[in-house]
């Protein structure tokens, strides 16, 4: 079965950066779009960034500051966050093939991983 377990979340002071991890198992993991998805207290979801193959894209709120990658010998997603805002503050789950045009609706998710940010 799918699975998608993500790590990596904490405390971070703002400016300060922090990794995120998923883990993924249960399909071909090389296949697939997968997206890192976050969800703010007392907001809706919003797709922060996806990738497929060499291909990246960003949500404006996190471009430039947000770097997604991949290791597809590892079955891993990645999220480097750097230059962290408290509006970052959220929780991050990864998710594979959610559907346009937000890409928040998705096949698979995992249950995420805290991120807050603050001094």
């Amino acid at each position: 079965q799918v699975q998608l377990v993500e790590s990596g979340g904490g405390l971070v002071q703002p400016g300060g950066s922090l990794r995120i991890s998923c883990a993924a198992s249960g399909f071909t993991f090389s296949n697939f779009w997968m997206y890192w998805i976050r969800q703010a207290p007392g907001k809706g979801l919003e797709s922060v960034a996806r990738i497929y193959s060499g291909m990246t894209e960003y949500a404006d709120s996190v471009k430039g500051r947000f770097t997604v990658s991949r290791d597809n010998a590892k079955n891993t997603l990645y999220l480097q966050m750097n230059n962290l805002r408290p509006e970052d503050t959220a929780i991050y789950r990864c998710a594979r093939t959610c559907a346009a045009p937000d890409y928040i609706y998705c096949d698979y998710k995992g249950h995420g991983t805290q991120v807050t940010v603050s001094s």
